[in-house]
């Protein structure tokens, strides 16, 4: 009977809904991850895993003012002459809205551009909404601290 009693507070627990602080827990954990990602997938150049994280109206706006929208971002990776080395981001935090999230944090980035080495300190903001079960980012900045 003991038996019977804890398979069914097993199934009535994993049948509620998660409670919403677990929710935001799992998005922040997510969004978190998708960053991650991103930063991985812009190290080696990896087109097609970046376009899947963008909305189709994403906008991107670079520490000098240019301002691209998702055609031009993902056609800036393709550069050859700039290649990263190291992108990491740091002291990163994720404000969850309804359906929505902005991140914030830090990055440093190393690589070379046109046979130069450079190293760059920043902080970014990124916007993601959450729609048809997945996040896109829609709206990213960064603005250099230092390099």
């Amino acid at each position: 009977m003991k038996t019977a009693w804890g398979v069914l507070v097993v199934l009535v627990a994993t049948a509620l809904p998660a409670s919403p602080a677990n929710e935001a827990d799992a998005d922040r954990s997510k969004l978190i991850a998708l960053e991650n990602a991103w930063n991985q997938a812009q190290l080696h150049k990896d087109v097609p895993a970046v376009e899947q994280l963008l909305a189709p109206m994403f906008v991107y706006t670079d520490y000098d003012g240019a301002v691209m929208d998702k055609s031009k971002f993902l056609d800036d990776m393709k550069d050859v002459a700039y290649r990263a080395t190291s992108i990491i981001n740091d002291d990163v935090q994720v404000f969850p809205y309804h359906n929505a999230a902005v991140v914030v944090g830090t990055y440093h980035t190393k690589g070379t551009y046109k046979g130069k080495t450079f190293e760059h300190h920043g902080l970014f903001t990124d916007t993601w909404i959450h729609q048809e079960g997945k996040w896109k980012c829609v709206a990213s900045h960064i603005s250099l601290t230092k390099g």
